[in-house]
């Protein structure tokens, strides 16, 4: 029975992939800051311990003997707009834990074969026209560098002989949390639209993809380094406002403009004014099939598991 442990679990994905591997028969070890808050039903296989990130403690023995370890710790970037001390505390949250994790793995007696560590999509900034494979450089501005100092911390993990999976995800479409619950309630209003000219790249993967792929890049040996994780239907904020519009039979016709987006938020309205046309090569190649390629089939798909309306 394989040993999994996850730190950043009990996030929207985390929660997610956590559930699947019980189901798989995998022990999982949740690592926490808080788990006595754990509220959710707990799995006879999966146990959760405390850590902060920071400082090694008895946490370090379940990386000890692991078969692998998932990091998928970050605080949230979209939870406030971007001063400069936001900045870093976004910085710090994703690099401390990944070099601590990193740390507890030299230091094992059985060292964690992998290391599946999250990113994001960001890393290659604003790409306006062309498509985006995984070896594309990196871009200059604030999410560019963060994701390159998040990825240099995981890859530090190379030099133990551990193999690193960096999971550059597009925009997670899930019915229980995460961004498009945010996006629907301008088309419940009957007020939906696009975001800025419409004409950004909006790379978005379903909840269930993103997690069957992390799962895929644990099992798939061969895989390594940043690996794309969106699906293979590039779609525009056009498209995807014009998508929900049509499964939702709500106009989507209505657009927010970039001066009142930048003026509301900031240097975080890059979140949603820049994007890329992501093309997830590596798991093509590797033999990934995503269940929802589509972005209407996805869209559909969660709405089903929705609340009456949006049927």
């Amino acid at each position: 029975m394989p040993k999994i442990v996850i730190a950043g679990a009990t996030g929207f994905i985390g929660h997610k992939l956590t559930s699947h591997l019980a189901e798989s028969q995998a022990t999982v070890v949740v690592l926490t800051r808080r788990p006595d808050a754990i509220r959710t039903p707990r799995h006879p296989l999966v146990s959760y311990v405390h850590w902060d990130g920071k400082n090694e403690g008895e946490w370090t023995r379940s990386v000890d003997g692991a078969d692998a370890v998932i990091n998928l710790s970050g605080q949230s970037i979209a939870g406030k707009r971007w001063s400069n001390s936001r900045k870093e505390e976004l910085l710090s949250s994703r690099t401390q834990p990944t070099s601590t994790l990193v740390q507890a793995m030299k230091a094992a007696g059985a060292r964690p074969p992998v290391l599946i560590n999250a990113s994001a999509v960001g890393y290659y900034g604003n790409v306006p026209m062309e498509p985006v494979t995984e070896d594309y450089p990196r871009g200059n501005d604030f999410l560019g560098k963060l994701c390159g100092a998040w990825e240099a911390a995981a890859l530090s993990a190379e030099e133990l002989g551990v193999r690193v999976v960096l999971l550059r995800s597009g925009i997670v479409l899930g019915a229980d949390g995460g961004a498009l619950q945010r996006m629907l309630v301008p088309f419940r209003l009957f007020l939906g639209g696009s975001l800025g000219s419409g004409d950004q790249w909006f790379p978005w993967i379903h909840l269930e993809d993103e997690v069957r792929a992390v799962l895929f890049a644990l099992e798939t040996h061969s895989i390594s380094g940043p690996v794309n994780l969106a699906a293979p239907e590039p779609a525009t904020m056009r498209d995807f406002a014009k998508a929900i519009g049509s499964v939702l039979h709500r106009p989507s016709f209505f657009r927010v403009p970039e001066f009142v987006l930048r003026a509301m938020l900031g240097e975080m309205a890059d979140i949603v004014l820049t994007g890329q046309k992501v093309i997830p090569q590596k798991l093509s190649k590797a033999g990934f099939e995503f269940r929802f390629p589509k972005l209407t089939g996805a869209l559909e798909n969660l709405f089903r598991s929705l609340d009456g309306s949006a049927a």
